[in-house]
């Protein structure tokens, strides 16, 4: 079976509650769990939240979607995905994490069959990427998981789930790059800039086809690119790069 572990909160501390925040009434989640659910190498989507309760109107939203929702740790983000994935004895899992509503699923089966033929450990579309940045999928075996469950001991490597997997030498670890460098491009959302683009992107692109995907977008940037300035400003991967910077063993 392969699961697919979505990481979603609402105690962000650049844009609180985004995974709530609505776009033509429905939550940005709600976008990723839709066009996650349109993947066709996926068996099972789990929610990992917290168990603070100001993630209380998430987890219900989620669960009225019919989807199964795991709480636990609110920083050890790695645990939050070991005690998730332990429930359900998956063959893989696929991280996704809670900011990224323009997930493309076309993306997610690339990388996962990718994972599936090359008898890999640990395969992503990040290490190096080339795909836009909110399309971030990483693809894992339980058995990697576990170990790094077990023995990861940095802040960045339990608060981010899987620089441990990626670094420690252990793992035989796989790429899917695209088929030109797009990483330059942001369509995640951390910042109110961010959030102010995707609502721009799902307000033109989401009635003619709920499902568009990476070259739905691309087509729309060049017609419009000027709506993409908006948070060019911003560094990919800051949340990481924070962590790595106050690195000190738990």
């Amino acid at each position: 079976m392969i699961l697919a572990i979505v990481q979603a909160r609402m105690n962000s501390t650049r844009l609180p509650g985004k995974v709530m925040k609505k776009i033509l009434r429905k939550p940005l989640i709600g976008y990723l769990l839709e066009r996650l659910g349109k993947s066709k190498k996926v068996n099972k989507i789990v929610i990992a939240s917290s168990r603070k309760r100001n993630n209380d109107e998430l987890c219900k939203y989620v669960k009225r979607l019919g989807l199964d929702v795991y709480r636990g740790e609110e920083d050890d983000v790695l645990d939050r995905y070991y005690q998730a994935a332990s429930q359900f004895n998956p063959d893989a899992i696929v991280r996704i994490s809670g900011d990224c509503p323009l997930i493309d699923y076309k993306v997610i089966d690339r990388v996962i069959s990718y994972y599936l033929k090359g008898n890999f450990d640990y395969v992503s579309n990040v290490n190096p990427p080339t795909y836009p940045d909110g399309l971030d999928t990483e693809v894992f075996s339980f058995k990697a998981l576990e170990e790094a469950w077990k023995n990861a001991k940095l802040k960045s490597e339990r608060e981010h789930v899987t620089p441990y997997i990626i670094n420690s030498g252990k793992f035989k670890i796989g790429n899917v790059r695209a088929e030109n460098d797009f990483s330059s491009k942001r369509w995640t959302v951390d910042n109110e800039e961010d959030f102010i683009l995707i609502s721009k992107i799902i307000e033109n692109l989401y009635k003619e086809n709920s499902y568009f995907d990476m070259y739905d977008i691309l087509k729309f940037e060049n017609k419009n690119p000027e709506l993409f300035e908006i948070n060019k400003h911003i560094k990919r991967n800051e949340g990481l790069q924070k962590s790595l910077e106050n690195d000190r063993e738990i």
